[in-house]
């Protein structure tokens, strides 16, 4: 066996299953580091400040109202369904590019490219909506910390949008620094916003069941967790979409496999912890959230279109209220804002560039795309080419409309749905041939992973036909916002898909191979066997 291969088989059996290794830096991750990926990545402060007001409501009024906490639930199910999936998947081929190379393998290059460009529009496009918030909350904090000159910058456009790119290049730096600088600042990032978060609820609660209540305060109750007098196609679907969002990045914690620790275990195991972490996070942060704020269409009220871009911003002074504590509690949600933002950044550049790693390695994109550095044993030209890209398009979409940035959300919601249920199906398909073997292997690789991508199938489907509406997305104006006639939210979706299958056959013009089977074959012995552990080769 050759120095840098990773090896797949049952402990003392020989490998059935080799995946070359691409440079990284192996064993860097062990389980703990791995969830602590996976939750950053899913930046559970930053995801509940920009979505939670989306999901309650849409710029036409109520969405899911006062059921938002069932609306969370509700998109847990296919998040865990495609988490198996990914843990499968990885047993039998830890590879960094994930959904590329396990749809490649099941379905093909074309599909498999697809899904790999899936992964990189998503984050391309969501890096707009990261930036965006981190560049306006970067100036709130330090107005809190008494510079109150800057914090009138937060509403500039062109400051806020200077401040997102200037922390696009500094994560792309520490991105190319190598993976234990990251895993270190998340470990930092993630405790803060975690922390704050429980902090947040427990106040929330507190003062919905005391004297302090406000008159629009509501008092949870168990029908909150029942989506029952929801409308599947027009609420309940698209409301999905943009939770879905919220639960979005815990795979980045099975990118970084070729990085971690037994590669065919422990990023499977961390995914899925870390989806049960946030689930827990996000139900009692978005109870405590409608309970104290309610769901009204003014005021501090979640129903509030002004509210949409940022909760806590609009409810952050009314619950802690303009004392000292108050002051050191607002600086404290601002620091958690930024540092959520921040650590999504991060590890979005992370799974980003280790997929079109992969999809160099093995020829799906240029040679240059598959470079590592020597040292710091991480992608190079694919870490700074995302950076870059992402600088361009957040330009871009900040000069198209403000508002946009925002639903940009329900964009990735459609792209996070292709690729993931895509994932299922793969799996599914992938195991085929030994489905029969065990009535675990029949469940837990056959039919969770396809129930998985058929539910979201099902709310891809019915979320794009309500964003395509045109009314669907309006300015502070009223007015519609939409590409082309279509809402602008199903346009940048579905026109990122597009802009792929052009690009696809553009490079299958200069560079055939991988499109003809020739770096990459169809089909994976580990998937016929009883194997799943992989160890990496000794140096």
């Amino acid at each position: 066996m050759n120095k840098g291969e990773v090896t797949t088989g049952r402990d003392t059996e020989a490998a059935l299953t080799t995946v070359k290794s691409k440079g990284l830096r192996g064993g860097a991750l062990g389980l703990l580091s791995g969830v602590v990926v996976g939750l950053a990545s899913m930046a559970p402060a930053y995801s509940l400040a920009a979505t939670l007001g989306l999901i309650v409501a849409s710029g036409s009024g109520l969405l899911s109202g006062v059921k938002a906490p069932a609306v969370v639930l509700i998109s847990f199910i296919p998040m865990y369904l495609i988490a198996v999936a990914y843990q499968e998947l990885n047993k039998a081929e830890p590879d960094c590019g994930t959904t590329f190379t396990w749809a490649s393998r099941a379905f093909g290059p074309i599909v498999g490219w697809l899904g790999g460009w899936g992964i990189v529009a998503a984050e391309i496009i969501v890096m707009a909506n990261l930036v965006e918030i981190a560049g306006a909350y970067s100036f709130r904090f330090a107005g809190d910390l008494g510079w109150h000159s800057l914090a009138s910058l937060a509403n500039s456009r062109f400051c806020s949008t200077v401040a997102g790119a200037i922390l696009i290049v500094m994560m792309t730096y520490v991105c190319y620094r190598g993976i234990e600088v990251s895993a270190r600042l998340l470990y930092l990032l993630l405790s803060i916003q975690m922390l704050v978060l429980i902090g947040l609820s427990v106040v929330a609660l507190a003062k919905t069941y005391t004297h302090s209540a406000q008159g629009f305060s509501l008092h949870p109750s168990l029908s909150w967790f029942w989506p029952g007098g929801l409308d599947f196609g027009s609420s309940t679907a698209p409301a999905v979409l943009m939770a879905i969002f919220m639960y979005w990045g815990w795979d980045t914690a099975v990118s970084c496999n070729e990085e971690s620790e037994d590669p065919s275990r422990t990023p499977g195991r961390a995914a899925i912890i870390s989806t049960f972490l946030l689930l827990a996070t996000y139900t009692l942060v978005t109870v405590s959230a409608v309970a104290f704020a309610g769901v009204g269409t003014k005021g501090i009220g979640l129903g509030n279109p002004h509210n949409s871009k940022d909760i806590f911003a609009s409810i952050g002074p009314e619950l802690f209220g303009n004392g000292i504590l108050g002051k050191i509690a607002l600086l404290f949600l601002a620091a958690s804002i930024l540092t959520s933002a921040t650590a999504s950044t991060q590890t979005t550049m992370l799974k980003t560039a280790r997929t079109t790693l992969s999809m160099g390695a093995y020829k799906a994109l240029p040679d240059s795309f598959a470079k590592t550095h020597r040292r710091y044993r991480t992608p190079t030209t694919s870490t700074i080419a995302v950076g870059a890209v992402s600088i361009l398009f957040y330009v871009l979409f900040t000069l198209l409309s403000e508002n946009l940035l925002a639903a940009l959300i329900g964009s990735v919601g459609l792209l996070i749905a292709f690729y993931y249920g895509l994932t299922g199906f793969a799996c599914a398909w992938y195991y085929r041939n030994t489905l029969t073997n065990s009535v675990r292997d029949f469940v837990m690789r056959g039919v969770v992973p396809s129930l998985g991508g058929v539910s979201l199938v099902i709310v891809l489907i019915y979320g794009l036909g309500q964003y395509a509406k045109p009314e669907w997305l309006t300015d502070d104006d009223g007015n519609n916002i939409t590409i082309l006639g279509y809402g602008a939210v199903a346009a940048v979706g579905i026109g990122a898909l597009v802009l792929g299958l052009i690009l696809m056959v553009v490079w299958w013009a200069i560079a055939p191979g991988f499109f003809r089977g020739r770096t990459m074959t169809r089909g994976c012995p580990g998937a016929d066997s009883d194997a799943d552990a992989v160890r990496a080769a000794s140096p």
